[in-house]
């Protein structure tokens, strides 16, 4: 069974219309020197992430952003947090959780239509051209998105808002910068003083660790990749939990609450999101072919067997 999930979350939404660019898109983008090379428009011949568009599916993508930042609460997170850390929904190795991702085709994913797991080798595999030597930098891309499972009936069947969609602090003031930002009045921690200042219950400084972040797929593979003791690197695990939190590296928010191993890790970061958001294409990544270098990985970087 395929789950799709509903035409919403991270990205821009826009009606897909024939791709007039189809030499440029449907294809892993290169320059002469062999390496990735960001193209200016996506799969559909559309601009990436890009909210303003009129579109039949604009509606959409505003509905998904208003049940998210209503919903998305401090009490919420917590609760979420505490629930997944017990880590009893299944036991099973990385590369299965992967093909399990093929039953999830995310539709509110504006760039590609393809099998999530396409989108992970997609990623990997453009990042692997340009890093060779960084091997936990292409897992990274592999797994980043494998949290994404929670859609399923066996691991919650969560409502997209709280599985997809730019990720963001909570627990203070909801910065401008948030794509939608105005929906953010509705939610109750707005009414909370205590939230309701620039550091809220943190400190200027802290570091990103200290602070809770909305619910969705980044927060819960990074639990898991915690709990099971991996041994990525601190980037990697960075690059994992905050790949889609837009609105601090693309928009330069919340930077107060960073201390110094965050400012190296963004670095990183900012490398990665090139080519999560601009690999995706229509050309897809032969599976089996790649399937042993990336098995390779996995029992370096993690268990034979993981609780999920």
């Amino acid at each position: 069974m395929t789950i799709r999930l509903e035409q919403s979350a991270i990205g821009s939404h826009v009606e897909e219309k024939k791709n007039v660019h189809k030499e440029e898109t449907n294809e892993l983008v290169v320059a002469k020197d062999g390496a990735f090379k960001a193209p200016e428009i996506n799969a559909f011949g559309q601009s990436f992430r890009d909210y303003d568009v009129e579109s039949q599916r604009q509606k959409g993508v505003e509905e998904f952003y208003r049940l998210q930042h209503i919903n998305q609460t401090y009490d919420f997170v917590k609760k979420m947090r505490e629930h997944y850390k017990k880590m009893d929904k299944a036991e099973m190795s990385i590369w299965e959780c992967c093909e399990l991702l093929n039953e999830v085709v995310d539709d509110s994913d504006p760039d590609l239509d393809e099998p999530q797991i396409q989108h992970l080798l997609q990623t990997a595999e453009a990042i692997r051209k340009d890093y060779p030597n960084e091997d936990w930098l292409h897992l990274t891309a592999l797994i980043h998105d494998l949290g994404k499972i929670l859609t399923l009936p066996q691991f919650g069947g969560l409502p997209q808002w709280a599985v997809v969609g730019d990720t963001f602090p909570v627990g203070c003031a909801f910065d401008e910068k948030n794509i939608h930002h105005k929906y953010f009045k509705e939610n109750p921690d707005s009414k909370v003083a205590a939230y309701s200042t620039i550091d809220g219950v943190y400190t200027k400084g802290c570091g990103f660790d200290n602070v809770l972040m909305s619910w969705g797929h980044d927060d819960y593979m990074y639990m898991v990749a915690k709990e099971n003791g991996t041994t990525l690197p601190s980037p990697g695990l960075f690059i994992i939990r905050y790949h889609s939190f837009y609105p601090l590296h693309k928009e330069g928010a919340y930077t107060h609450l960073m201390n110094e191993e965050d400012v190296e890790n963004l670095k990183w970061l900012h490398i990665f999101n090139k080519y999560d958001l601009y690999s995706k294409s229509k050309v897809l990544v032969d599976v089996e072919k790649v399937k042993p270098y990336y098995q390779s990985l996995i029992e370096k970087y993690f268990p034979a067997k993981l609780k999920w």
